[in-house]
């Protein structure tokens, strides 16, 4: 079964729902941040760590398995009765993606999403993104070898986290500091929910 851990704000105009990727859990530095940052600005934060996670597996399965994982845990995110966006990092992301539109999220947070294998950009994954068919917002580190910000599809809504890689990391030479860079990413979020919940 999944696990829900709950950042909830005082008086919440919806629920941001986050789950991690196939390679870590919601330790991520992005999730932190934005569970850390949001419920001041009136958002809950509910980060999910997939079944897999949980039993203490190292691989995550299939995606057809993550997104049963996923949807079985929407009823919770859904019951304080607020609107859902739902989201993640890499292959949560993927999996946000798929499924929001029989969810019924009310938008999609996609972060570093895996455009393509690295050095493969034929394999593209746009297909899922665009498919969302509701409002997206990508954050995407300017080094991410699975997808540069630029080479995302015309009319993508993207911030890019300057010299991030893949989990926004930035190298030290880059004279920019991991808070520096995760508050980029936590105000382009909250501004974003903002612009949907306003």
């Amino acid at each position: 079964m999944a696990r829900i851990t709950w950042h909830r704000a005082g008086a919440p105009r919806a629920v941001l729902a986050l789950s991690h990727g196939a390679g870590g859990g919601i330790e991520a530095r992005d999730l932190r941040a934005l569970a850390a940052a949001l419920p001041a600005r009136g958002y809950t934060v509910a980060l999910v760590e997939q079944p897999w996670r949980v039993a203490g597996k190292k691989v995550a399965p299939a995606p057809k398995t993550l997104d049963t994982g996923w949807t079985a845990l929407w009823p919770a995110l859904a019951e304080p009765g607020l609107p859902v966006v739902a989201g993640g990092r890499s292959a949560g992301a993927r999996v946000a993606c798929r499924t929001a539109r029989e969810l019924g999220a009310h938008a999609v947070l996609a972060l570093a999403f895996p455009l393509h294998p690295p050095g493969r950009p034929e394999k593209s994954r746009a297909d899922e993104l665009t498919g969302a068919g509701v409002p997206t917002l990508v954050v995407q580190g300017a080094r991410d070898p699975f997808g540069r910000p630029g080479e995302f599809p015309p009319g993508t809504e993207l911030t890019e986290v300057a010299y991030g890689d893949h989990g926004f990391a930035v190298p030290k030479s880059a004279g920019v500091t991991e808070a520096a860079s995760m508050a980029t990413l936590t105000d382009a979020v909250a501004g974003w929910l903002d612009g949907l919940f306003g």
